[in-house]
């Protein structure tokens, strides 16, 4: 299995740095891409930087069948790991970075599980509404245009059911997925305790849509889709090199070079699988590389006139690093449940997003379509074969229901992203340092996460096997906050137009800027950030 350098295209790219072009951008996931794609439709000469390879979609199936197999682990699937990707995780909570990374043309959604809501006008101001957190320097109404835009980049498939969500006023561009089996039986069980259900934005195809088929039902959407139906950046990477941005694979920026006068950066410094090293000059900076990679570039960047890194004046660079935290319920029922048909959700519950619990912040309910092993995890795990191996399987397999949970942090300067300068990553940099922990209020978010499911699952019939809450709760690998947006430029990095305070030429496009977490998937917000950097852009060249 090989990572093409050109798509599958064969021969040695060209890695060598264009002349001084409108835009340079830092990075090829979804944010990188749709600020290509906008920017090149404007007439801009555009360059993208990715530190990762390009990855060949012909080998897609074979990556699936790797990653279920035993032998093999989900970070093998896109080549996570090594020197190149060393982290450490110094807080209160170990921070599994690696688990749920990727570094390569079309970036996190390459894996993603591909669920996309819009945050709630409430998001936006938490301290205004609740007295927790922080406000956003814009609203709900701000990037509702950008939100639709988003949709339509991404082909989203819903249904405007979900009587808890934002105001929208026009349909999604598919229809929704139709819930799956278990579903159903959650919803008798949610009738009974008094809970709604609706459906849940995917970005896949629910029918065929941008020359890329309607999901087929491989139901190994994280960590990979072979069939193509779930949305990827690297299909919105082609479709601008078609019209002309210029795309470099492995060219892992190594540090953005302000002018003399540091107002503004002069070029972004990377370097070739050769190791080589070159300078790509531009008019304008994007940074898309993620909640954790934009940061810590920012502090590789130091010069005289930013001693503390790139646009860090107010200290806020790498601080505020929020997660989503996972809330799970999980047994098994009498009968069948038809487990694993369906490798994403298809019904969820936002009932208790906008909820008035006593200090207790937005909670997402997720019915998973995904509960208990699939038969050939367990088939390939089992001491058995044969008739022996059937007779188990039937006997174990397709009787197990879950629940999930979405519950979000408040912004805590505690939290944080910063460099470790005693681990090095292969070309001689500070890795990222992970400073992270949980807060009472979270605690209680996940608990009262947990007694919904409760409820539901006294409903069900079913035998409660396992639960993950408060203390054995894990990460949902949503990177944000850590170059937070702000009016003020002693307490927040990038300002209402996403471009940062101390430098005049440089944009941030990433769940970095996120003020608050939410408890919603971050990537449809990302993309409409990402649309509504470009404009920005745009407007400066």
């Amino acid at each position: 299995m090989t990572a093409a350098g050109s798509g599958g295209r064969t021969g040695t790219p060209d890695r060598t740095p264009s002349p001084r072009v409108d835009v340079c951008v830092v990075g090829a996931g979804p944010a990188g891409a749709l600020v290509a794609s906008r920017l090149v439709d404007r007439g801009h000469e555009v360059v993208v930087l990715e530190a990762g390879p390009r990855f060949d979609r012909a080998d897609r199936r074979e990556r699936m069948e790797r990653s279920i197999r035993p032998a093999h682990g989900a970070r093998s699937v896109w080549n996570v790991g090594g020197e190149r990707d060393a982290f450490t995780a110094s807080g209160e909570r170990f921070y599994p970075l690696n688990v749920a990374r990727v570094k390569g043309v079309g970036g996190s959604t390459l894996h993603w599980q591909g669920m996309v809501m819009r945050l709630h006008e409430s998001d936006f101001e938490r301290q205004a509404r609740d007295g927790v957190g922080a406000d956003w320097p814009i609203d709900y109404a701000d990037l509702r245009p950008y939100y639709s835009e988003a949709e339509r980049a991404l082909g989203v498939a819903g249904d405007a059911d979900n009587p808890f969500a934002p105001p929208r006023e026009e349909p999604f561009p598919m229809p929704a997925f139709s819930p799956s089996y278990s579903d159903s039986l959650f919803a008798e069980a949610c009738e009974e305790a008094g809970i709604a259900m609706h459906s849940v934005p995917n970005a896949r195809n629910s029918q065929p849509r941008d020359d890329r088929s309607e999901c087929v039902g491989y139901g190994t959407c994280q960590p990979v889709c072979p069939s193509g139906a779930k949305y990827s950046a690297d299909a919105t990477i082609e479709a601008a090199e078609s019209k002309g941005v210029r795309v470099l694979d492995s060219v892992p920026v190594q540090r953005l070079e302000p002018t003399d006068d540091g107002e503004r950066v002069g070029a972004a410094v990377y370097t070739t699988p050769d190791g080589e090293e070159h300078r790509q000059e531009a008019r304008q900076f994007v940074l898309a590389a993620g909640g954790v990679e934009t940061p810590r570039l920012l502090l590789l960047s130091k010069a005289a006139e930013h001693p503390d890194g790139l646009a860090n004046s107010s200290g806020a660079v790498g601080r505020y690093f929020m997660e989503h935290l996972f809330a799970g319920t999980g047994g098994r029922a009498d009968r069948a449940t038809r487990q694993n048909h369906v490798g994403f959700n298809t019904s969820e519950s936002h009932q208790f997003y906008d909820n008035d619990f006593e200090k207790v912040d937005p909670i997402k309910l997720e019915f998973l379509n995904y509960a208990g092993p699939s038969p050939v995890e367990m088939a390939l795990t089992a001491d058995e074969w044969g008739d022996d191996l059937l007779d188990s399987l039937r006997e174990a397999y397709g009787t197990h229901l879950a629940m999930g949970g979405l519950v979000g942090q408040l912004p805590r300067a505690r939290n944080r992203v910063a460099l470790d300068p005693t681990t090095t990553d292969d070309h001689g940099n500070p890795v990222p340092d992970i400073q992270w922990s949980l807060d009472d209020r979270t605690r209680r978010t996940l608990a009262k996460a947990n007694d919904l499911q409760a409820q539901v699952f006294d409903h069900l019939d079913a035998g409660v096997e396992w639960v993950v809450g408060p203390e054995n709760t894990g990460p949902a690998y949503h990177h944000m906050g850590t170059t937070r947006m702000g009016e003020d430029p002693d307490e927040s990095v990038v300002n209402p137009r996403l471009r940062t305070h101390d430098v005049a030429n440089l944009t941030v496009a990433s769940s970095s800027v996120f003020v608050t977490s939410g408890a919603m998937n971050p990537t449809l917000t990302i993309a409409a950030l990402a649309l509504k950097a470009a404009d920005h852009v745009d407007a400066d060249l």
